[in-house]
């Protein structure tokens, strides 16, 4: 099934459509559109595991240019482009249909500034923004030192300290020439990210936090409620940064909930 068969009209190319959101699935007419946004230098594949596992839901994992299979297409290195480019997409490859965004780390910045700028557009607005893995927008602080300029050695180094990344990835020297563009541009997004405060969000907000996450102290996470006039949830998994993923029947079920919990 092509990922434009997922909305009600065509209003994107299918080519385009599918970059985007390579792994779309077949899904009831009526299921609500999960974009996934992944964490700094992750792809769609980290989410391949979800396509049909959240009730009601069809869960699409999104392709951010530069990697994976769109490796040969240049990375975005700034989030003013990056949310632009999504504000124009996620909305039209979900076509009439409700659809909601989702992000992890890096992919729950993006995922906000997506919101902000679909707003500022007046386009069909996500139904509901569920974050993980990250402080909120007003709490960003820079490294002290830069990962996306680090000498690779020490670039490798971060990642194995953050997780998240296999082992044999890091080892091998001709995966890493084709990974280590896209950890630079995404790890630059993040380091040149400046919050600039708008009103709230109309929309609801769920945040998945962890319990032992050092980039993003589950504290801090409730933050988020600043964001949003509409309902506030937040939800504590046992573990570390990655525990969303490692943890992935529980999130699937705060998924599932969160999404049915606020219809239309």
């Amino acid at each position: 099934m092509s990922p434009m068969s997922l909305a009600t009209e065509n209003t994107m190319p299918d080519e385009a459509a599918g970059r985007w959101v390579p792994l779309a699935p077949g899904a009831a007419p009526d299921a609500l559109c999960l974009f996934c946004l992944p964490h700094a230098g992750g792809g769609a594949s980290a989410f391949r595991s979800w396509v049909g596992a959240v009730p009601g839901v069809a869960v699409l994992p999104v392709q951010p240019p530069g990697r994976e299979t769109r490796l040969r297409e240049p990375a975005h290195q700034r989030m003013d482009s990056l949310a632009a480019e999504l504000a124009a997409v996620l909305p039209a490859v979900a076509g009439n249909r409700r659809y909601a965004v989702y992000g992890h780390s890096l992919g729950a910045l993006v995922a906000f500034e997506t919101a902000r700028e679909i707003r500022r557009r007046s386009a069909p607005p996500p139904a509901h923004l569920l974050v993980s893995g990250c402080v909120p927008p007003q709490l960003q602080s820079c490294d002290s030192e830069s990962i996306a300029t680090a000498p690779l050695p020490t670039l490798v180094d971060k990642l194995r300290q953050l997780g998240g990344t296999p082992e044999w990835l890091l080892s091998d020297p001709s995966v890493l020439d084709m990974i280590v563009p896209a950890v630079r541009a995404d790890f630059s997004i993040k380091e040149t990210y400046c919050y600039q405060p708008e009103p709230p969000l109309d929309m609801p907000i769920t945040v998945l936090a962890s319990t032992a996450d050092p980039r993003a102290p589950h504290r801090l996470q409730a933050g988020w409620r600043d964001h949003t006039t509409a309902a506030f949830a937040q939800h504590l998994l046992s573990g570390g940064h990655f525990a969303v993923l490692e943890q992935s029947a529980t999130t699937h079920r705060y998924l599932a909930d969160a999404l049915a919990a606020w219809p239309p």
